[in-house]
């Protein structure tokens, strides 16, 4: 360990949903501290989400995503020798939520030709179906991981 651990802080849930996941995804969305702007692009994909499917609950849609776009395992290079390994290891808890919301809202701001409230939306839809950019990109992450199970052994 090369320095003391960074204290987590704890987060205030969001104002509409009361919960500290959705503040994460506003605070993930937000660019150069415009904080106002972030709530309005969530909660308009929330609102679009509520009309596409009105069945399912918007928050219960987006936790049922995340979840779904949570990698179990990833690799880290590991130098052994000389040699640099690609060591596949399990994630943790805080990690897997802070790379899906990443991927999420980065797949999301690549989809061209909508507003980015549409893109979020769809992109969360596509989560909760299993498919989509975001959950392509962790089968890649877990198929990277797999195809080097057998440098495990230099965790």
């Amino acid at each position: 360990m090369r320095r003391r651990q960074a204290v987590k802080r704890a987060l205030i849930p969001d104002v509409r949903y009361n919960n500290e996941l959705v503040a994460r995804l506003i605070n993930t969305i937000m660019l150069c501290g415009k904080k106002s702007i972030a709530q309005n692009i969530v909660y308009g994909a929330f609102d679009i989400l509520k009309e596409k499917k009105a069945d399912v609950e918007p928050l219960d849609l987006f936790l049922a995503a995340l979840e779904n776009a949570k990698p179990r395992l990833e690799v880290k290079s590991r130098r052994v020798g000389g040699a640099t390994y690609q060591v596949p290891l399990e994630v943790p808890a805080a990690r897997q939520v802070a790379l899906a919301m990443r991927w999420l809202v980065t797949y999301a701001r690549s989809r061209k030709g909508m507003d980015t409230c549409n893109a979020l939306a769809a992109e969360l839809l596509d989560a909760f179906n299993n498919t989509g950019s975001t959950i392509r990109k962790r089968d890649d992450v877990h198929k990277m991981a797999n195809a080097n199970k057998a440098f495990a052994h230099f965790r």
